[in-house]
């Protein structure tokens, strides 16, 4: 039934599409494009289903790539865009709880939609047919709700990361979970683990970067953080009876991780800065919780967590040295802040600060008017520190060893030991990083001695 509903569908696209329809094949826009184009999104990737073979594909473009061609996709070139175009198919037999071991094509655009994962990614679209919808997936949409197509169990044996993507899609879209889906995913979670390190890591990265990250809270709700991020689970189930916190410190997290930029780096720092709570609480005698040490143990533990993830070495470092550091207690004063900047390192720093400011942005609001008057200094002395250039690492030290030896010291640790005197010396008084000046105090140095 064709409904009324116009998706304006891009050029490239739409030549696709003509050049399929006056060879006598069906051609739909397919999948997210059509449900992100209900929504007014600008879709980012733009997929067409047609009952043409692939063969047959290969022979209508003249530059292709066979992409899945066993799965009946083929990548159609035009220009330097590029467009998958699958033939409608059946999924026979799952292998790995991923991919099927065959495929079956089909002429019928209804029973190639019935093997997608969620109703509101079961939508078909052509300007000739219109809408087919045959699962309900826009009144889904429309309602702002995550339902599985049939059978909840079918789909997720078939691809067992669904269960995630079921996350994430309410994170990214702000849907809430249908009922029935929700309960499969909790009684079924341990087939996650099933599932490769690098699939359940960029998931959940999808769902730390966007507009909804206390939808994390979902993997609580379905036991899948028992077997993506166990070491995480604990977070849900500590408080934290503390005057700097009113959040158990699995919500201060994520209000924490909402907090911050959508950056991959800055958004997993916040998820992991204080998962090593759980394991260094203590409590006084008078019922005040303390977490000495914390930062530590988060350290060891999102390590842990990351290999195991498969993160990339760059990006586990940078994460770490933020953990590390994000209790660092930085004075609103230039030397303060310059030294702050020596320990972290220049190109550290911005992100640490937007680290810190996140994280007291989600404790006490009571005391969030003094905070934030704070950090608008500290980002003004930082700024004031850049423009001025003055001198927080031994690269823009005005003198290097090489001088130093040019006044007759040896080379070795010496050098490294007088040189970071030095930038002690241009830290506390920024206009002393002139060659003469430091030159000289070297000599006086060596003259007392």
């Amino acid at each position: 039934m064709k409904q009324d509903i116009n998706i304006s569908i891009p050029r490239k696209v739409k030549y696709i599409m003509d050049k399929l329809c006056k060879s006598n094949y069906q051609a739909f826009i397919v999948g997210g494009c059509v449900r992100d184009s209900i929504l007014g999104k600008v879709p980012g990737d733009w997929d067409i289903a047609t009952n043409a073979l692939p063969g047959k594909v290969k022979e209508l473009f003249p530059k292709t790539v066979d992409t899945g061609i066993r799965h009946g996709t083929v990548t159609v070139l035009i220009g330097k865009s590029s467009f998958e175009v699958t033939t409608y198919r059946i999924d026979g037999i799952y292998e790995n709880f991923r991919k099927p071991e065959s495929v079956t094509f089909t002429s019928s655009i209804e029973e190639d939609l019935s093997r997608r994962d969620f109703t509101m990614n079961a939508i078909a679209y052509s300007p000739e047919a219109g809408i087919v919808d045959p699962f309900g997936g826009i009144t889904d949409i429309r309602n702002g709700v995550i339902r599985a197509v049939g059978d909840p169990g079918k789909r997720f044996s078939e691809d067992t990361l669904r269960m995630l993507r079921a996350v994430r899609f309410s994170s990214q879209l702000g849907f809430s979970v249908d009922e029935k889906t929700l309960k499969f995913i909790e009684a079924n979670s341990s087939l996650i683990g099933n599932i490769s390190s690098e699939r359940i890591r960029d998931e959940l990265t999808k769902i730390l970067l966007s507009d909804n990250p206390h939808c994390f809270s979902l993997l609580m709700e379905t036991k899948l953080i028992k077997y993506t991020l166990p070491e995480f689970e604990p977070c849900f189930l500590t408080s934290q009876n503390n005057p700097y916190h009113i959040y158990n410190v699995a919500e201060h997290t994520l209000r924490s991780v909402a907090n911050i930029k959508k950056d991959k780096i800055l958004r997993w720092t916040m998820l992991f800065h204080d998962i090593g709570k759980p394991g260094t609480k203590t409590t006084d005698s008078k019922g005040i919780d303390h977490f000495y040490n914390h930062q530590q143990l988060s350290v060891k533990l999102s390590e842990k967590a990351m290999l195991r993830l498969r993160f990339d070495k760059k990006s586990i470092d940078k994460i770490l040295l933020l953990i590390r550091y994000h209790d660092m207690h930085i004075k609103d004063e230039p030397k303060s802040v310059r030294k702050a900047m020596s320990r972290v390192g220049e190109d550290m720093f911005e992100s640490l600060l937007m680290v810190i400011e996140a994280d007291k942005n989600a404790q006490n609001p009571s005391l969030s008017k003094k905070r934030a008057e704070k950090f608008k200094r500290l980002w003004e002395i930082y700024k004031d520190i850049r423009e001025k250039g003055q001198c927080t690492s031994l690269k823009t030290l005005a003198v290097n060893g090489d001088d130093l030896i040019a006044l007759g010291i040896k080379p070795g640790k010496q050098i490294k030991k007088l040189l970071n005197r030095l930038l002690e010396k241009v830290i506390e008084e920024p206009e002393l990083n002139k060659k003469e000046i430091l030159l000289d105090l070297i000599c006086q140095h060596h003259g007392a001695e």
